[in-house]
């Protein structure tokens, strides 16, 4: 039993390896794509693959009532919120979710750290990204107690565009570096991040196996040896 749950474990771990090698490899080939401008209506999912990785350009105003921080976000072992405003798109009543990069936590996490969003048309630039949509949440987000919740513990864009009430773009503008539109810290995680850490998992999850195969094989091997024995 031991030997076969091994070796899917170690499957698993190979298989998150690849998937974050096969999309740093698509960040990589659009890199040098022209950027492309946000759409006014909400995408579909075909053009949603298409958008994934391409630098995008939007304008339009901040909506600061709707804006979150995600929590437990680390930047150089400190701890701290990734800063989410929607942008609401010149000519449209879509929004897109611009990522405006990481915040440290106050010393006093009970509070929230104050800081500031550019007013009036703001022109973005940065990354279309498609949040993950599978994560471990201990509460929803929206049943902790009534009213807008500014800090969540994942960007969920479904639970989002439900509190909200407005349409969203299935995707988040992780703002460029060099952006002007009001950015905090951004150094913006690789997709294949801690892909060796992955390859390693799996490597030992294998070994187990083995081990495991290979201890089955000698304790049989004695025991059937011993009973041969007069």
């Amino acid at each position: 039993m031991l030997v076969p749950l091994f070796i899917c474990a170690g499957q698993w771990q190979w298989n998150k390896a690849a998937s974050k090698a096969q999309l740093q490899a698509q960040l990589d080939a659009r890199r040098g794509e022209p950027a492309v401008e946000a759409p006014k209506t909400r995408v579909d999912a075909q053009s949603l693959s298409v958008l994934r990785y391409r630098e995008v350009v939007a304008t339009g105003r901040y909506e600061t009532e709707h804006q979150i921080l995600i929590d437990n976000r680390t930047q150089h072992g400190q701890a701290g919120y990734h800063v989410i405003t929607p942008l609401r798109i010149d000519g449209s009543e879509v929004r897109v979710l611009v990522n405006r990069g990481w915040l440290p936590a106050l010393a006093e996490h009970s509070r929230v750290p104050e800081f500031t969003t550019p007013t009036g048309t703001v022109e973005v630039s940065g990354t279309a990204i498609i949040p993950a949509t599978r994560f471990f949440t201990l509460a929803s987000v929206n049943a902790v107690k009534p009213g807008w919740q500014v800090v969540w513990q994942n960007l969920d864009l479904a639970a989002y565009a439900l509190a909200a009430g407005f349409p969203i773009q299935p995707f988040v503008i992780e703002l460029d570096a060099q952006s002007a539109a009001g950015g905090f810290v951004r150094e913006w995680r690789a997709p294949d991040d801690k892909r060796e850490i992955n390859l390693g998992y799996a490597f030992q999850w294998w070994a187990f196996a083995a081990t495991t195969a290979a201890l089955w094989l000698v304790l049989n091997f004695r025991r059937r040896g011993g009973a041969l024995r007069p």
